[in-house]
């Protein structure tokens, strides 16, 4: 019911707009009346006929502005003629007093307070029983009369400005808040729109990454085996022995097997199966060991520092960058020689391959194919880096370093 009774009321300025056309009627009508009453006593016959006179004179001076838009003209007209009937009949103040309020809107800023002091001046003298006061006491009544009613006047219109202020600091402050709302829903919809664009390139490149992981797998897998079964199956053909013959076909068909079994687990990004059962220096040992029987070559084996187990993906990261550097020195050193070494040092841990082959230029932009960039970009996954150095004729060495990551210390 309340919220009934407020949406049904009309507003404020409604209220104001209300008084300002009807109120000088109704305070003319009452003035009128109470000075009727006591004209006898209060006013002469030609006083009398004046007022007469003057209220009708204010009558059409409000019916003139009736429909028109009022102003200052308006205001003063009809305080000249509220001051007169005054003078005549102290009653007719009440016509005077509807200048209190409509002041501030009828006139500019700079004439406002004339106008409020004239009406202080119309009541003052009403209040202290008729214009012009008659002997020293009612001059003295008036004068205080006159300072009260202006004090209150003006403490009343700074109330009134004071009021403004703060009704347009609200009306700023609401405008402020706002545009800043409309700002903060712009901010919100564009940071929705940069989340999604996060979360897609977010998705795109975790799909990149799988990629070049699989891709890294299975250059270090599958053609790595690929390559050695191909060897091997060479050698048995090219071969009259066959005692010689089936090794060469038992040890291509034991890296199909584990060239298979790796390659479902790289799938699968899993730990590679060597790593399951052994140290990362146990394992190397034993690769080295594959390498240097399926190659020909010799290779020679070596651990510095104290051995510790290493976390997943430090091991398998060294393995792998090992097994392809071993296998470019099978394709394209033609050396003699191998050495590899597992270096174990306070903060890292590091894996040199050594050859005494034919070497190459890597200023002159040899370094090509999948391989070294696979052992890069391997290294970089775990905070590492691979160095070659190799010049023609004189060898290559490969170095990787990672951060020593213990077993459980990136849980």
């Amino acid at each position: 019911m309340a919220t009934d009774t407020a949406m049904a009321a009309p507003p404020t300025d409604e209220y104001w707009e209300r008084i300002y056309r009807w109120g000088p009627w109704v305070l003319l009508a009452v003035g009128t009346i109470l000075s009727l009453a006591s004209a006898n006593l209060l006013m002469t016959p030609a006083e009398r006929v004046s007022a007469l006179v003057l209220v009708g004179a204010a009558v059409c001076w409000e019916r003139w502005w009736w429909r028109r838009d009022k102003d200052a003209v308006y205001f003063t007209g009809r305080t000249v003629l509220a001051f007169v009937l005054t003078w005549l009949n102290p009653f007719f103040a009440f016509y005077a007093f509807i200048g209190y309020f409509d002041a501030e809107r009828l006139l500019p800023e700079r004439w406002m307070r004339v106008g409020l002091l004239s009406t202080a001046v119309t009541m003052a003298g009403s209040q202290s029983g008729g214009l012009p006061p008659s002997g020293l006491t009612m001059w003295i009544a008036f004068g205080a009369l006159f300072v009260i009613n202006s004090s209150i006047v003006m403490m009343m219109l700074r109330i009134s400005a004071r009021e403004e202020t703060l009704t347009q600091e609200r009306i700023d402050a609401i405008a402020e808040l706002e545009r800043t709302n409309h700002r903060l829903e712009q901010a919100l919809s564009e940071n929705e729109a940069l989340h999604a664009q996060l979360v897609l390139r977010a998705r795109e490149a975790g799909i990149d990454d799988e990629r070049r992981r699989l891709a890294a797998e299975i250059h270090d897998t599958l053609a790595q085996g690929l390559t050695g079964i191909v060897t091997q199956l060479q050698a048995a053909q090219n071969t009259v022995d066959p005692v010689v013959a089936g090794g060469h076909v038992e040890r291509a068909a034991a890296l199909a097997r584990r060239s298979l079994s790796e390659a479902r687990r790289s799938v699968q990004n899993l730990l590679p199966q060597a790593l399951e059962h052994g140290t990362l220096d146990e394992v190397l040992g034993r690769v080295v060991k594959m390498w240097e029987a399926d190659s020909g070559v010799a290779a020679v084996f070596t651990v510095t520092g104290t051995v510790e187990p290493l976390h997943d993906d430090i091991g398998a990261t060294l393995l792998r960058i090992t097994e392809e550097a071993l296998a470019n020195v099978s394709r394209h050193a033609g050396a003699g020689r191998v050495g590899v070494t597992v270096s174990y040092m306070e903060d890292e841990v590091s894996v040199d391959v050594r050859d005494d082959g034919c070497g190459f230029d890597p200023s002159a932009g040899s370094v090509r194919g999948f391989g070294l960039r696979g052992m890069q970009s391997r290294a970089a996954r775990v905070a590492g880096e691979v160095t070659v150095e190799s010049e023609r004729g004189a060898g290559t060495a490969v170095s990787v370093r990672v951060p020593l990551v213990r077993v459980g210390a990136a849980e």
